[in-house]
């Protein structure tokens, strides 16, 4: 690190300790030619995660649209508001240890639906009916016996293969 005083190139480190907000480590250097001391700060370079549109256009990863997305979902749903924080911090895990730098909307999509899936049904019904553009009632129909068939063949293993 260059002195700012003297542009000497040797200087060493007397001091490190987190910053206020945890993210950068603060430095205090010294110059070993001048003496003059200085601070620096030394913080992680991250690029953004950008998430390929359905058009093919680019846009930095934004948690908000995906919060927005599942909450609408569980409008009047018994979902609380940590299950949906739960819900996104699990996909934004999974997303981050893909180590991709890109990653298409349809990743993101499906990881919402499947937890939705397994949290609240109609939530997800919800979820899909936007994010798969279902045209007509006939889709939500198919989408609805998809559920309930598992259901169906529970019920059926119980009752001996009665229906």
């Amino acid at each position: 690190m260059k002195c700012p005083y003297c542009n000497a190139e040797n200087t060493k480190v007397i001091d490190s300790r987190p910053a206020d907000d945890n993210s950068s480590i603060r430095r205090r250097r010294q110059c070993e030619t001048c003496g003059k001391r200085f601070t620096t700060y030394e913080k992680l370079e991250t690029m953004p995660l950008m998430v390929i549109k359905k058009d093919d256009s680019r846009e930095p990863y934004n948690r908000s649209k995906i919060e927005a997305g599942i909450i609408c979902s569980c409008h009047k749903r018994p979902v609380s508001t940590k299950q949906i924080s739960r819900m996104i911090d699990e996909i934004e895990n999974e997303l981050f240890a893909m180590e991709e730098k890109e990653i298409p909307t349809h990743v993101i999509g499906e990881k919402v639906m499947k937890r939705l899936k397994d949290l609240d049904e109609v939530a997800y019904v919800r979820f899909a009916s936007v994010y798969r553009e279902f045209k007509d009632v006939n889709t939500f129909i198919e989408e609805i016996g998809k559920l309930l068939s598992p259901q169906v063949q529970k019920d059926q293993g119980k009752n001996g293969g009665e229906a």
